[in-house]
């Protein structure tokens, strides 16, 4: 069975044996979980065995795009980048935006899965059908901004590049993929992977197409699309500002971490907020398909980056106790060219920090040290000195060190940068997450904080509302559609997928796909030994209150939590252990 929109084909490549083929995509599991996102992890769960050491060559590292992707849908450019995860034991699904996910489109496929490990370290080369094993050696050890620099003068820049720093080479957990300098793929330790298969960088070019249905009356109407939706006012402020205009909307709304989460605004926002930041923009840039263009390219000082992002402002300013915006700047920029997350690493930093001014243990940084912040990234990529306690992550170090209280992750996840005490249905969403503390999979604040359509400090109805936002933003990213298009709904992907692969879908279609791909996620955890007692908060939500803004005052009692993991369980039809039952199990 074939679909349009589909390549409808899989390339395999063995690493072991430098070998490669091309296998038909499992269309039975395409109808049931569209691509991306829940087709990646779908895969994952039939062909992964339980237990494995996600960075031995047992793991597979799995690229996986959509049947929008290569086509003018809006927003249709990211790349799906899955494995079992290095940081969590879990499943972890990331995604990148830039140009990668349309190369490999054009180059035939819709997944490329990468299989055992390179004997030494290399690059892998794609160009259509020709794929070739190229030696690293000169690459390895060097930043991801100066490898995508040699490989981009030696294949030009019509071939678009996935690659790692050091961070990725030296299996630190918290690494990245980057791609087309300042994308990356962030989250898990997605990069540790790559690393533990050798492979430094992957170069992509595709010349082909994407066939669909009626390809006149499917770009008009996608036309029609652009304008009538995507290009209004709630979508297009990306555009002018990117995420750096949430840094506004989390302190006026008491979600804006500061010191470690010990509270939830800072005066001194304005000093590094999006208006300062801008003055800065020589720059603009957006992905493949995109038609709202968010990245903003920034010179302060000798401080270059794309973005910076919501989280990385954030986790690299109040959050450290920094407001000096080139700091910010030059931590993000470091940050990508070593590879790693900057939520992860950051926290880890910060966590560092506390642990310092308490006395519990000297990392020898202190809260606001944005010179010493900035040198420890370099240190964890590193794994040198101090770098190689940090570069365990928050949740190691505080079985370590102590400060349990305070360690701020969930499954080994470091958390991102939303205030939960500020947002009660943000805890239970990263309690939840199939990855470990994650904002991408229910972004509570919109309906809690932004909209403030539910009220933000009780657990009354939060269950449902995780589970609504979760089903909603699974399917949309197993269609690989990027978060910006903030209008898009039900409705409107049904009839994108009808467009582009010929076959009706309907707005309860897409809510199937979106509740089986949380499921699928759930099962692969849970055959990995996951259930409630995974299922955390940190402990500083309950034991201590905001003191300033909106939310001052607030903490999050344990029995709230629970009761909000309970309603979940209910509505995603799991036992009260969070368990899937074996009727559920066996439909996936």
């Amino acid at each position: 069975m074939t679909m349009l929109g589909y390549q409808n084909k899989v390339l395999r490549i063995d690493l072991t044996k430098k070998g490669a083929k091309t296998e038909p995509l499992r269309m039975d599991w395409a109808e049931k979980y569209i691509g991306s996102k829940g087709l990646a992890i779908k895969y994952l769960y039939e062909e992964l065995k339980p237990g494995i050491d996600p960075l031995s060559p047992d793991n597979k590292l799995l690229l996986m795009n959509g049947p929008m992707t290569g086509t003018p849908v809006p927003c249709s450019g990211k790349l799906s980048i899955s494995a079992k995860s290095p940081a969590t034991g879990t499943i972890n699904d990331c995604s990148i935006g830039g140009h990668a996910a349309l190369k490999i489109k054009y180059a035939g496929y819709d997944a490329i899965i990468f299989e055992g490990a390179l004997k030494e370290p290399g690059y892998i080369l794609i160009e259509d059908g020709n794929i070739q094993f190229k030696d690293a050696s000169d690459l390895w050890g060097k930043g991801s901004h100066e490898t995508e620099a040699i490989l981009a003068e030696k294949y030009g820049h019509d071939y678009s590049i996935l690659s790692i720093g050091p961070a990725g080479e030296n299996l630190v957990t918290m690494a990245c993929i980057n791609s087309d300098y300042y994308r990356q793929a962030g989250r898990g330790g997605i990069g540790a992977v790559m690393g533990s298969k050798k492979i430094k960088a992957i170069v992509i070019n595709g010349t082909g197409g994407v066939k669909v249905p009626d390809i006149v009356n499917t770009t008009k109407k996608i036309t029609e699309i652009l304008r009538e939706d995507v290009l209004q006012e709630d979508n297009t402020f990306i555009y002018d500002c990117g995420t750096t205009a949430f840094l506004e909307a989390c302190n006026d709304g008491g979600i804006l971490p500061k010191r470690n989460f010990s509270d939830s605004t800072d005066e001194a926002w304005t000093q590094y907020n999006g208006e300062v930041l801008l003055e800065k923009r020589v720059g603009k840039r957006g992905c493949g398909s995109c038609g709202l263009g968010c990245g903003n390219f920034l010179k302060i000082g000798d401080a270059v980056c794309e973005g910076p992002e919501y989280e990385s402002i954030a986790v690299a300013g109040p959050n450290a106790g920094v407001t000096d915006p080139e700091a910010i700047v030059k931590f993000n920029q470091v940050a990508d060219d070593m590879g790693l997350d900057t939520i992860s690493a950051g926290d880890t930093i910060i966590y560092a920090m506390e642990m310092t001014e308490k006395g519990i243990h000297d990392f020898g940084i202190k809260f606001g040290d944005k010179e010493k912040y900035i040198e420890y990234l370099k240190l964890m990529a590193r794994r040198e000195g101090v770098g190689a306690d940090l570069a365990l992550g928050v949740k190691l170090l505080s079985e370590k060190y102590g400060g349990e209280d305070f360690a701020m992750h969930v499954k080994g996840l470091e958390y991102p940068q939303y205030e939960p005490r500020g947002s009660w249905g943000m805890s239970l969403a990263y309690a939840v997450s199939d990855r470990g503390a994650c904002h991408m999979r229910a972004y509570a604040p919109n309906e809690e904080v932004f909209a403030a359509s539910v009220p933000p400090y009780t657990s009354e109805g939060k269950g449902e509302m995780v589970y609504n936002l979760g089903v909603f933003n699974a399917v949309k990213f197993s269609l690989c559609i990027c978060d910006f298009w903030a209008t898009l709904s039900f409705e409107r992907m049904a009839e994108l997928m009808t467009l582009v692969t010929g076959k009706e879908w309907t707005e309860q279609d897409m809510k199937d796909v979106g509740t089986r791909v949380l499921n699928i996620a759930r099962a692969f955890n849970q055959r990995e030994g996951f259930n409630r007692k995974d299922d955390t908060m940190p402990k500083r939500l309950a034991m201590e209150a905001l003191s300033s803004g909106p939310a001052a005052g607030q903490k999050i009692p344990q029995e709230a939590f629970e009761d909000m993991l309970n309603q979940y369980y209910e509505v995603m039809g799991w036992d009260s252990n969070g368990m899937i039952p074996d009727n559920m199990l066996c439909q996936l």
